[in-house]
């Protein structure tokens, strides 16, 4: 029997497992970490960690599986949107923490791409018809602007898998959806750097790294001294599996153009892979990390999602976590299970899950999360459901934005999928059947999919085999009924209340005009 490790770097956490190459899950890990977020709406990590959290989790994978390290074929390596990528010197070690996914301080560079460079070209180039700080590019010319000393002393920008997988090999690459997903760099009809836009926005070409790798062919393999510390074999290849929510597509059996799937963790990510990209609907585009030259990864979601669950559990459910922590129920599934009684529509509540501005598809630094109808009746348990029926107006309005009938069913990745009361909420709120995974792997099952590709130990047609999806789960046309309404306040509050969100954040200090 040979063996595949699929390895994911998230944003709160970085994940292996191990499989053999019939499917089977033999060992998992996670190693958690945290998100530095120095200021209102800055969100940067140091590379480190990552590192240290790839080598951690492939080692005890190695550990607990017990099988023979010269039977494990291939490593498949994502990772989340790295924005700016990490800045490294001309001896390949940071110069400064990598500004994320999330991080939205460059606003004043978005303000200046769109008053200085032709944007019917930008988006005929990079296939994106909106400029925004979510963007790495703008936030590469945050670090030009802000940072002129680590700007002298970067040599490359390097997205957090690409980074890990030259801590790995020695190998310095980058996949096409990293490169795409940067943004206003990448050219997407030819699949490398625009020098016409890198020229029009000052940035050297040689400050992208110059040579491009497919998801489905080896990036590295592992070094002598790093394959003793894992306990694998030196030479060991590495696959670099791109952005973990394309990977995570991969891992739901996405081989082929026209199937729906949100990736919901810390952020939402819910997407189309298509031939062309979808223009006009603010959607971000960038090539998918299988046939990288053929198919694109159409893109909006919600820039928290569950990260304000999170952030719900982590200030109102002190009792829910001191329980967990004493070995009881865990404190998520003890919140769901107050609040699943509730009625649709949390009686009367609505969320806008706005907490750190939002991307595709309202494109807002300062938009804000905002609980609207509370009244002396409602309770902690109302609140929860009312965090968790916000997420799902998000995915509804991303799917909206596709201007696509999406078929007879979407898929629904992460956390989210636990809580069976919740991916029913998300049918009835959409009124799409769901399908989720059976087993909790997502990007993790695409690694070791791509890593299989790409070591010639699987092919499609036998990954496709896989039953890597559960039963569908029907949206319930009387609680469909009520959303639709509840929907509808969603959509117009945003539109009420933009305005007062943009002056709240410029009297606050946190948006300059």
């Amino acid at each position: 029997m040979t063996y595949l490790i699929g390895t994911d770097i998230g944003t709160s956490g970085t994940k292996s497992i191990l499989m053999d190459t019939d499917g089977k899950l033999l060992a998992q890990n996670l190693q958690e970490y945290d998100v530095l977020t120095p200021k209102p709406l800055w969100a940067e990590q140091w590379p480190d960690v990552w590192v240290q959290g790839v080598k951690d989790s492939i080692r005890e994978v190695v550990k607990q599986s017990g099988v023979d390290p010269a039977e494990i074929k291939g490593i498949g390596l994502s990772g989340l949107y790295g924005g700016s990528g990490i800045p490294v010197d001309a001896d390949m070690k940071p110069v400064r923490p990598d500004l994320i996914w999330m991080d939205r301080r460059a606003a004043e560079e978005t303000k200046w791409v769109k008053e200085n460079v032709d944007l019917d070209r930008l988006s005929e180039i990079t296939g994106n018809d909106v400029v925004d700080p979510y963007y790495g590019y703008t936030k590469v010319l945050w670090i030009k602007n802000h940072e002129p000393e680590n700007w002298k002393k970067t040599k490359l920008f390097l997205p957090p898998n690409n980074y890990a997988i030259y801590q790995l090999t020695g190998e310095v690459s980058i996949d096409y959806s990293a490169a795409g997903n940067i943004g206003g760099f990448f050219d997407i009809n030819t699949g490398t750097w625009s020098k016409e836009m890198m020229d029009a926005m000052g940035v050297p070409m040689d400050k992208m790294p110059q040579k491009f790798v497919d998801a489905t062919e080896i990036a590295g393999r592992l070094t002598a001294d790093v394959a003793e510390n894992l306990g694998l074999t030196a030479g060991t290849p590495v696959i670099a599996g791109g952005v973990d929510v394309g990977a995570a597509n991969i891992g739901m059996g996405v081989f082929e153009p026209g199937r729906y799937v949100a990736a919901i963790g810390s952020s939402m990510n819910a997407a189309l892979v298509s031939e062309k990209p979808i223009k006009g609907k603010g959607l971000i585009v960038w090539p998918y990390p299988y046939k990288s030259k053929e198919l694109v990864y159409n893109f909006s979601g919600s820039a928290t999602a569950g990260a304000i669950t999170k952030w719900f559990r982590d200030n109102f459910g002190a009792p829910e976590v001191a329980v967990q922590n004493a070995g009881g129920k865990n404190a998520y599934v003890s919140l769901g299970d107050e609040a699943k009684h509730v009625p649709a529509g949390s009686r009367g509540l609505v969320v806008l899950p706005y907490f750190m501005g939002e991307r595709a598809p309202i494109w807002n630094s300062d938009a804000k999360g905002t609980i609207f109808g509370l009244s002396l009746v409602h309770t902690k348990a109302d609140l929860f459901h009312a965090f968790q029926e916000g997420v799902c107006y998000a995915l509804r309005h991303s799917i909206e934005s596709t201007g696509r009938d999406l078929g007879d069913y979407i898929v629904i990745a992460g956390g989210v999928t636990h809580s069976k009361d919740w991916v029913q909420m998300f049918a009835d709120v959409t009124g799409y059947a769901v399908r989720t995974p059976l087993d909790d792997a997502e990007a993790n099952l695409g690694d070791v999919m791509l890593a299989g590709l790409a070591t010639d130990t699987l092919t499609v047609d036998g990954v496709q085999k896989w039953q890597v999806l559960g039963d569908k789960v029907e949206p319930r046309a009387d609680q469909h009924e009520v959303y639709n309404k509840y929907y509808q306040i969603y959509r117009n509050l945003y539109q009420d209340l933009g305005r007062n969100m943009h002056d709240l954040s410029v009297i606050s200090g946190i948006s300059e005009s």
